[in-house]
């Protein structure tokens, strides 16, 4: 029996949504990984693209880490199941891992945001956390800068070769 074009494939990570955002208003500083507790009706709408990290954050509360005002809207075929679309969904970290993030974010007063929701090859989602140091007026200005300056080298050295 032959196998389906699908098992032959090795696929990777398909990012659902990502947080452009977050780079523009920190500097990444530390990522890490971790899977998030979803419901029936969440992981459908995921899975769908419908997600929005923008206003989003990970706050450490009692040993947990909480990912809150992420936005993950209704499934449509959801019904009365469906879910709230902005509420708290736990992280799925290990100890140390938390014990790491709670100690950089509280001594240095760093922020944790998320950076992207993705669904791994196995199907799960995950989300990509970092460990953010805001920036400033004058740094978003010198990023702006880098990058223009950057484009342009590239065109010029397109033009040439």
């Amino acid at each position: 029996m032959a196998k389906s074009t699908k098992d032959n494939e090795k696929q990777g990570p398909r990012t659902v949504a990502s947080n452009r955002k977050a780079h523009h208003e920190y500097f990444i500083e530390e990522n890490f990984e971790a899977g998030i507790v979803l419901t029936g009706t969440e992981i459908k709408s995921v899975r769908a693209g419908k997600v929005s990290l923008q206003e989003g954050f990970v706050l450490i509360r009692n040993g947990e880490a909480w990912l809150l005002n992420v936005h993950i809207a209704h499934f449509e075929q959801g019904n009365r199941y469906n879910h709230e679309e902005l509420r708290q969904r736990k992280l799925l970290l290990h100890k140390k891992e938390i014990a790491e993030l709670h100690a950089q974010a509280t001594l240095r007063n760093w922020t944790i945001v998320p950076l992207r929701l993705y669904i791994n090859d196995r199907g799960r989602a995950k989300v990509e956390i970092g460990l953010a140091r805001g920036k400033q007026t004058h740094d978003k200005r010198e990023t702006i800068a880098k990058r223009d300056s950057d484009r342009e080298l590239r065109r010029a050295l397109k033009e040439r070769y």
